[in-house]
């Protein structure tokens, strides 16, 4: 792992100029942020060695250079999901490049299933911690120390300094954020109604398919993280029988120029 992340910073590190600080996961409800961007340079996937190719709809597959705010940062736009049928190392594999590329702090973003019955659709909840529950742990087998620690500390996943930075950002910009916790599995199905009210019973306000490897990787590399949810469907008995993709979509491309507005202004604070 350790030889082929170095050879593809080295690829990437010959078509770039600056070097970014910030590295950001454009999921459902960010893609439209490299709107905002002085893009310098876009990559796209097919073209990065060792890089997986996104096949989800919604997720373009571009390795985006630039700057926002006048601070240096990467973009994922699209990532790469476990039920893809990727292995946990290959959907992790861009976020170990970021770090090498000089990133320190990763934003991450998904659509994610309000199991809170405070939650609504169309929500910005900020992520204040996860549950793991992918069947494939992306530290499972032999650890690399020029990587991270063999055992990691994961009792500040979510950057507490970020996020108290976002409360305040958002309640400046009249921007109504919840504060949560998410709930990661593998999908592809959404959950049934019994899984939804198992999450909520568990202590997790929402649910997704995302995000929680990448942030473990993130800090297994010892970076800065932050993340936001928005919720894109409610998992109770009103709700579920509506729940599909096209539905997802149109939930976070409402909520998304709110969004857009706090990343920015995030960004330009950090």
């Amino acid at each position: 792992m350790w030889e082929k992340v170095q050879e593809t910073v080295k690829q990437i590190q010959n078509k770039i100029k600056g070097k970014p600080s910030i590295g950001i996961v454009l999921g459902s409800g960010l893609g439209n942020l490299v709107d905002d961007m002085e893009i310098e340079i876009s990559i796209p996937y097919s073209e990065i060695i060792n890089f997986p190719v996104s096949t989800v709809q919604g997720h373009k597959g571009n390795l985006i250079f630039g700057k926002i705010g006048g601070k240096q940062v990467v973009a994922m736009q699209g990532r790469f999901h476990y039920y893809e049928g990727y292995d946990m190392k290959q959907v992790t594999f861009p976020i170990r490049v970021m770090k090498y590329l000089g990133v320190q702090t990763l934003i991450v973003s998904n659509a994610s299933g309000g199991v809170n019955p405070n939650f609504k659709v169309g929500d910005i909840m900020l992520i204040k911690d996860h549950i793991n529950m992918f069947p494939e742990h992306p530290l499972r087998g032999i650890n690399d120390e020029r990587f991270g620690p063999r055992f990691l500390n994961m009792s500040e996943p979510y950057s507490f300094k970020i996020l108290d930075k976002a409360n305040q950002l958002a309640n400046d910009l009249d921007i109504k954020v919840q504060n949560g916790i998410y709930y990661g599995l593998s999908g592809p199905t959404f959950e049934t109604l019994a899984e939804y009210k198992m999450i909520y019973k568990v202590g997790a306000d929402c649910v997704g398919m995302s995000t929680v490897p990448e942030v473990i990787v993130a800090k297994h590399m010892n970076l800065d993280c932050f993340g936001v949810s928005v919720i894109s469907d409610m998992g109770n008995e009103e709700s579920i029988k509506d729940v599909n993709h096209d539905e997802v979509l149109a939930a976070v491309n409402a909520t998304e120029p709110k969004l857009r507005k706090l990343i920015n202004e995030l960004i330009i604070d950090l």
